[in-house]
């Protein structure tokens, strides 16, 4: 969708084609066609064409797709109406005497495609015809898409009038994603409404019970990477986002402490820590023996002390403990050990969030703390 409004009629007499690009040699009070100053421009995306449809300034064209714009936002809106009023109110009577169907025996959703007679079918399609010919086909050449000449949003004042118009745009841009959505839960859950208890087919219902599944995301996958079910390939990722959250959260406190406190003595022969910079900055500092250290280190860690252990959850290991049990020891199941555990998962993520935003801001400022007023570089700086 075009993040632009209907267009107002303006210069309807005028032969030359309107471009982005500039106005007719034979007339002085051409106007250049803008789509950024039509109706729809709203906040917060502002004019919004990611896909170039408008590059090439043809006001024809924009026009066409204005038109197409408000057909499909005003179904979407008699659309999701439709969803909604079933569910508290439905017609009486008979929808097809002939077939003995009543509006009452009609489901609520796409279940109700299949009670539609094929009679109906041949009316609905019959109706949208005789709209699309004879009444709004060419409606955006009249320099007005959506214009019919039935006109229920209007007012002899402009700035009211332009207000409601644009009101229209965003309502029928909400309801176009509000009925896909409806669309898809239906489909996938066979209720209207999106009732994903009987989404009985679905493979993360084998994670839904896994630590870390917290509000308000609850079990948030938008990548998809557990929707084969393979559990093995679960336990993996959880494992490797644990790692990842425990050294997230030490490197948040690397970053964080030697603001305030650094040890004495040497780090190396000739390397007092007190020499060291905070940040990104301490990287050049590390001699080529530390940087051996810490490989040996990590490879140490991973293949003799945090072996997988199939017998055991992701992140506990036999020689590392898991929170409130060191040396090995388990805590005992229950409220205390989950809530503990869930924490952790949390902190985790958050500091893998903090610590890739120390590392943004320390790398275009050279502050571990982002002191923008060092960012000399930026294109902003110019407004």
């Amino acid at each position: 969708m075009i993040a632009t409004g209907a267009a107002l009629a303006r210069g309807r007499n005028s032969k030359v084609p309107r471009s982005f690009f500039g106005g007719s040699s034979g007339s002085s009070s051409y106007r250049p066609f803008d789509p950024a100053t039509e109706l729809g421009v709203q906040e917060p995306v502002g004019y919004w064409d990611p896909l170039g449809f408008t590059a090439d300034g043809s006001e024809a064209a924009f026009k066409r797709r204005r038109s197409v714009e408000l057909k499909h936002g005003r179904v979407a809106m008699a659309a999701a109406i439709g969803y909604i009023v079933p569910e508290y109110y439905k017609f009486p009577g008979y929808l097809s005497p002939s077939l003995g169907l009543k509006f009452s025996d009609v489901p609520n959703g796409l279940a109700a495609l299949s009670k539609v007679p094929s009679l109906g079918w041949v009316q609905i399609i019959f109706f949208a015809g005789i709209i699309e010919g004879a009444f709004g086909f060419d409606d955006y050449k009249n320099g007005t898409p959506g214009d019919y000449g039935w006109k229920i949003i209007t007012s002899e004042d402009p700035t009211e009038k332009s207000t409601k118009l644009s009101a229209e745009i965003a309502n029928g841009r909400l309801a176009m994603m509000a009925i896909i959505g409806m669309f898809f839960q239906d489909g996938l859950t066979g209720s209207a409404w999106g009732d994903w208890a009987l989404y009985t087919d679905s493979p993360l219902r084998a994670f839904e019970s896994e630590l870390g599944v917290q509000a308000p995301f609850g079990f948030w996958d938008p990548a998809g990477m557990t929707k084969d079910g393979d559990a093995m390939a679960f336990r993996r990722r959880r494992e490797t986002e644990l790692k990842h959250g425990r050294v997230a959260m030490l490197a948040c406190m690397g970053y964080i402490t030697p603001e305030y406190f650094k040890f004495p003595g040497y780090c190396a022969s000739n390397l007092p820590f007190a020499d060291i910079p905070n940040g990104l900055a301490a990287v050049s500092k590390v001699p080529g023996a530390g940087w051996l250290q810490i490989f040996l280190f990590i490879g140490t860690i991973e293949k003799w002390f945090y072996k997988f252990d199939a017998s055991r959850a992701p992140g506990d290991f036999e020689n590392g403990g898991i929170l409130g049990a060191p040396n090995g020891s388990r805590m005992v199941d229950g409220p205390a050990k989950t809530s503990k555990l869930n924490s952790e998962l949390a902190n985790g993520r958050l500091a893998m969030m903090a610590i890739t935003g120390m590392f943004f801001q320390d790398g275009l400022t050279g502050s571990a703390w982002g002191d923008w007023s060092l960012y000399t570089d930026s294109p902003l700086r110019a407004f």
